[in-house]
Protein backbone atom coordinates (compact mmCIF):
# COMPACT_ATOMS: atom_id res chain seq x y z
CA UNK A 1 0.00 0.00 0.00
CA UNK A 2 2.80 2.42 0.81
CA UNK A 3 4.46 1.79 -2.55
CA UNK A 4 1.19 2.63 -4.28
CA UNK A 5 1.05 6.04 -2.62
CA UNK A 6 4.69 6.76 -3.39
CA UNK A 7 4.25 6.01 -7.09
CA UNK A 8 1.41 8.54 -7.52
CA UNK A 9 1.73 12.33 -7.31
CA UNK A 10 0.26 13.64 -4.11
CA UNK A 11 -2.91 15.66 -4.46
CA UNK A 12 -2.66 17.87 -1.43
CA UNK A 13 -5.37 20.52 -0.96
CA UNK A 14 -5.06 22.92 1.92
CA UNK A 15 -8.14 24.80 3.07
CA UNK A 16 -7.15 28.42 3.61
CA UNK A 17 -8.50 31.97 3.26
CA UNK A 18 -6.53 34.72 1.55
CA UNK A 19 -7.02 38.17 0.00
CA UNK A 20 -6.14 38.61 -3.65
CA UNK A 21 -4.41 41.92 -4.36
CA UNK A 22 -6.33 43.98 -6.92
CA UNK A 23 -6.61 47.61 -7.93
CA UNK A 24 -10.38 47.37 -8.35
CA UNK A 25 -11.23 48.34 -4.78
CA UNK A 26 -13.66 50.92 -3.44
CA UNK A 27 -10.87 53.33 -2.48
CA UNK A 28 -9.76 53.57 -6.11
CA UNK A 29 -13.31 53.47 -7.47
CA UNK A 30 -14.18 56.64 -5.54
CA UNK A 31 -11.19 58.45 -7.06
CA UNK A 32 -12.01 57.20 -10.56
CA UNK A 33 -15.63 58.34 -10.29
CA UNK A 34 -14.57 61.76 -9.03
CA UNK A 35 -12.14 62.21 -11.93
CA UNK A 36 -14.88 61.11 -14.31
CA UNK A 37 -17.24 63.76 -12.92
CA UNK A 38 -14.62 66.50 -13.13
CA UNK A 39 -13.76 65.60 -16.74
CA UNK A 40 -17.42 65.86 -17.72
CA UNK A 41 -17.78 69.38 -16.35
CA UNK A 42 -14.92 70.89 -18.38
CA UNK A 43 -14.34 73.37 -15.54
CA UNK A 44 -10.57 73.18 -15.54
CA UNK A 45 -7.73 75.06 -17.19
CA UNK A 46 -5.73 73.92 -20.20
CA UNK A 47 -2.72 73.44 -17.91
CA UNK A 48 -4.59 70.98 -15.69
CA UNK A 49 -6.35 69.11 -18.50
CA UNK A 50 -3.48 66.74 -19.51
CA UNK A 51 -2.76 65.70 -15.91
CA UNK A 52 -6.44 65.20 -15.17
CA UNK A 53 -7.06 63.04 -18.21
CA UNK A 54 -3.86 61.06 -17.70
CA UNK A 55 -4.89 60.18 -14.15
CA UNK A 56 -8.40 59.25 -15.24
CA UNK A 57 -7.28 57.02 -18.13
CA UNK A 58 -4.73 55.28 -15.89
CA UNK A 59 -7.46 54.28 -13.44
CA UNK A 60 -10.01 53.58 -16.15
CA UNK A 61 -8.14 50.46 -17.27
CA UNK A 62 -7.82 49.10 -13.73
CA UNK A 63 -10.99 50.10 -11.91
CA UNK A 64 -14.69 49.48 -12.43
CA UNK A 65 -16.43 52.81 -12.97
CA UNK A 66 -19.48 53.10 -10.77
CA UNK A 67 -21.18 56.09 -9.12
CA UNK A 68 -20.37 57.27 -5.60
CA UNK A 69 -21.69 60.15 -3.55
CA UNK A 70 -19.89 62.62 -1.31
CA UNK A 71 -21.25 60.72 1.69
CA UNK A 72 -19.29 57.62 0.61
CA UNK A 73 -16.08 59.58 1.26
CA UNK A 74 -16.97 60.15 4.92
CA UNK A 75 -16.47 57.81 7.86
CA UNK A 76 -14.12 55.43 6.10
CA UNK A 77 -11.63 53.30 8.01
CA UNK A 78 -7.96 54.03 7.41
CA UNK A 79 -4.86 52.21 8.60
CA UNK A 80 -1.16 52.22 7.83
CA UNK A 81 -1.81 50.36 4.56
CA UNK A 82 -4.35 52.79 3.11
CA UNK A 83 -3.82 56.04 5.01
CA UNK A 84 -2.65 57.75 1.80
CA UNK A 85 -6.25 57.63 0.58
CA UNK A 86 -7.53 59.84 3.40
CA UNK A 87 -6.56 63.16 1.81
CA UNK A 88 -7.60 62.00 -1.64
CA UNK A 89 -11.05 61.05 -0.39
CA UNK A 90 -11.37 64.42 1.34
CA UNK A 91 -10.79 66.11 -2.02
CA UNK A 92 -13.19 63.70 -3.70
CA UNK A 93 -15.90 64.63 -1.21
CA UNK A 94 -15.43 68.31 -2.01
CA UNK A 95 -15.82 67.83 -5.76
CA UNK A 96 -18.67 65.33 -5.50
CA UNK A 97 -20.71 67.70 -3.39
CA UNK A 98 -20.81 70.12 -6.36
CA UNK A 99 -20.85 73.08 -4.04
CA UNK A 100 -18.36 75.58 -2.69
CA UNK A 101 -17.34 75.85 0.94
CA UNK A 102 -19.44 77.69 3.49
CA UNK A 103 -18.46 80.07 6.26
CA UNK A 104 -20.32 77.81 8.69
CA UNK A 105 -18.56 75.21 10.83
CA UNK A 106 -19.21 71.60 9.82
CA UNK A 107 -18.53 68.23 11.38
CA UNK A 108 -16.33 66.80 8.61
CA UNK A 109 -12.60 67.21 8.02
CA UNK A 110 -11.56 69.22 4.96
CA UNK A 111 -8.25 70.35 3.51
CA UNK A 112 -7.62 74.10 3.80
CA UNK A 113 -7.39 76.10 0.58
CA UNK A 114 -7.35 79.69 -0.65
CA UNK A 115 -9.84 81.40 -2.96
CA UNK A 116 -8.52 84.09 -5.30
CA UNK A 117 -11.24 86.62 -4.52
CA UNK A 118 -9.85 89.25 -6.91
CA UNK A 119 -10.15 86.83 -9.82
CA UNK A 120 -13.54 85.59 -8.61
CA UNK A 121 -14.91 89.14 -8.38
CA UNK A 122 -13.58 89.94 -11.85
CA UNK A 123 -15.29 86.90 -13.37
CA UNK A 124 -18.51 87.52 -11.48
CA UNK A 125 -18.81 91.07 -12.82
CA UNK A 126 -17.93 89.86 -16.31
CA UNK A 127 -20.52 87.08 -16.37
CA UNK A 128 -23.21 89.32 -14.90
CA UNK A 129 -22.61 91.93 -17.59
CA UNK A 130 -22.67 89.31 -20.35
CA UNK A 131 -26.21 88.31 -19.40
CA UNK A 132 -27.56 91.80 -18.56
CA UNK A 133 -26.08 94.23 -21.09
CA UNK A 134 -28.61 96.11 -23.25
CA UNK A 135 -29.14 94.98 -26.81
CA UNK A 136 -26.39 96.24 -29.09
CA UNK A 137 -23.63 96.08 -26.48
CA UNK A 138 -21.07 93.35 -25.91
CA UNK A 139 -18.27 92.70 -23.45
CA UNK A 140 -14.82 91.23 -24.03
CA UNK A 141 -13.18 89.50 -21.09
CA UNK A 142 -9.42 89.64 -20.50
CA UNK A 143 -8.72 91.39 -23.79
CA UNK A 144 -5.04 90.90 -24.69
CA UNK A 145 -3.14 93.98 -25.82
CA UNK A 146 0.25 93.44 -27.48
CA UNK A 147 2.75 96.27 -27.12
CA UNK A 148 5.60 94.42 -28.84
CA UNK A 149 6.81 90.82 -29.14
CA UNK A 150 7.61 90.47 -25.44
CA UNK A 151 5.40 93.10 -23.78
CA UNK A 152 1.65 92.69 -23.43
CA UNK A 153 -1.12 92.96 -20.86
CA UNK A 154 -4.75 91.96 -20.36
CA UNK A 155 -7.67 94.34 -19.85
CA UNK A 156 -10.27 92.95 -17.45
CA UNK A 157 -13.37 94.05 -19.37
CA UNK A 158 -13.93 95.93 -22.61
CA UNK A 159 -17.45 97.22 -23.29
CA UNK A 160 -18.11 97.73 -27.00
CA UNK A 161 -20.86 98.43 -29.51
CA UNK A 162 -21.66 95.28 -31.48
CA UNK A 163 -22.60 96.96 -34.77
CA UNK A 164 -19.39 98.98 -35.11
CA UNK A 165 -17.13 97.06 -32.68
CA UNK A 166 -16.20 100.45 -31.26
CA UNK A 167 -14.88 100.35 -27.70
CA UNK A 168 -17.20 102.30 -25.42
CA UNK A 169 -15.68 101.76 -22.01
CA UNK A 170 -12.73 100.11 -20.27
CA UNK A 171 -13.43 98.43 -16.92
CA UNK A 172 -10.87 97.26 -14.39
CA UNK A 173 -12.20 95.38 -11.34
CA UNK A 174 -10.51 95.91 -7.97
CA UNK A 175 -11.40 93.63 -5.09
CA UNK A 176 -10.44 96.06 -2.35
CA UNK A 177 -12.00 99.03 -0.55
CA UNK A 178 -9.51 101.91 -0.36
CA UNK A 179 -10.44 105.44 0.66
CA UNK A 180 -9.86 106.49 -2.93
CA UNK A 181 -8.33 104.86 -6.05
CA UNK A 182 -4.57 104.52 -5.89
CA UNK A 183 -2.24 106.29 -8.30
CA UNK A 184 -1.19 102.93 -9.73
CA UNK A 185 -4.77 101.88 -10.45
CA UNK A 186 -5.52 105.25 -12.01
CA UNK A 187 -2.46 105.10 -14.28
CA UNK A 188 -3.25 101.54 -15.24
CA UNK A 189 -6.80 102.18 -16.42
CA UNK A 190 -5.73 105.34 -18.29
CA UNK A 191 -3.13 103.36 -20.23
CA UNK A 192 -5.77 100.74 -21.01
CA UNK A 193 -8.07 103.44 -22.39
CA UNK A 194 -5.30 104.96 -24.53
CA UNK A 195 -4.48 101.60 -26.15
CA UNK A 196 -8.14 101.13 -27.07
CA UNK A 197 -8.68 104.73 -28.23
CA UNK A 198 -11.46 104.95 -25.65
CA UNK A 199 -12.72 108.00 -23.75
CA UNK A 200 -14.33 106.17 -20.83
CA UNK A 201 -12.45 104.24 -18.14
CA UNK A 202 -13.99 102.79 -14.99
CA UNK A 203 -12.51 101.29 -11.83
CA UNK A 204 -15.02 98.85 -10.32
CA UNK A 205 -15.04 98.24 -6.54
CA UNK A 206 -17.13 95.91 -4.35
CA UNK A 207 -18.18 98.75 -2.00
CA UNK A 208 -18.57 102.54 -2.23
CA UNK A 209 -15.37 104.52 -1.70
CA UNK A 210 -15.06 107.32 0.84
CA UNK A 211 -13.60 109.52 -1.89
CA UNK A 212 -14.98 108.32 -5.24
CA UNK A 213 -13.21 109.31 -8.42
CA UNK A 214 -14.60 111.36 -11.30
CA UNK A 215 -11.90 113.19 -13.25
CA UNK A 216 -10.96 113.89 -16.82
CA UNK A 217 -7.44 113.71 -18.22
CA UNK A 218 -7.34 115.13 -21.74
CA UNK A 219 -10.17 113.30 -23.52
CA UNK A 220 -10.38 110.37 -21.11
CA UNK A 221 -12.92 110.37 -18.29
CA UNK A 222 -11.94 108.16 -15.35
CA UNK A 223 -14.48 107.21 -12.70
CA UNK A 224 -14.96 104.75 -9.89
CA UNK A 225 -18.18 102.72 -9.77
CA UNK A 226 -19.50 100.15 -7.34
CA UNK A 227 -20.85 96.67 -7.96
CA UNK A 228 -21.72 95.94 -4.36
CA UNK A 229 -21.61 92.44 -2.91
CA UNK A 230 -23.71 93.41 0.11
CA UNK A 231 -27.43 92.79 -0.02
CA UNK A 232 -29.31 91.92 -3.20
CA UNK A 233 -26.82 91.24 -6.00
CA UNK A 234 -29.40 91.73 -8.75
CA UNK A 235 -30.34 95.18 -7.47
CA UNK A 236 -26.68 96.10 -7.05
CA UNK A 237 -25.98 94.94 -10.59
CA UNK A 238 -28.84 96.93 -12.07
CA UNK A 239 -27.67 100.09 -10.29
CA UNK A 240 -24.13 99.50 -11.54
CA UNK A 241 -25.37 98.85 -15.08
CA UNK A 242 -27.49 102.01 -15.09
CA UNK A 243 -24.48 104.17 -14.26
CA UNK A 244 -22.24 102.23 -16.63
CA UNK A 245 -24.48 102.47 -19.69
CA UNK A 246 -24.97 106.14 -18.90
CA UNK A 247 -21.22 106.60 -19.27
CA UNK A 248 -21.30 104.84 -22.61
CA UNK A 249 -24.39 106.54 -24.02
CA UNK A 250 -22.31 108.44 -26.56
CA UNK A 251 -21.12 105.26 -28.29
Amino acid sequence: DRLLYIQKPWDIKLNCHYDEHTSDIEDNQIIAWTLHCICRTGLYSAKVSPMLRQAYHALQNLVTLQPYSARDCIGRNYNRLNQNYQRLHALCRFFLEHSGPSHKTGSNTMLPFLVNMAKLYERFVAEWLKSHLPSGFGVKILEKVNIDKTLYFYIDLVLYEVATEKTCCILDTKYKIPISPSREDFNQVVIYAITQDCQEAVLVYPAPLTQPLDVKIRDIRVRSLTFSLDGNLEEAGQLFLKKLTGLSAEC
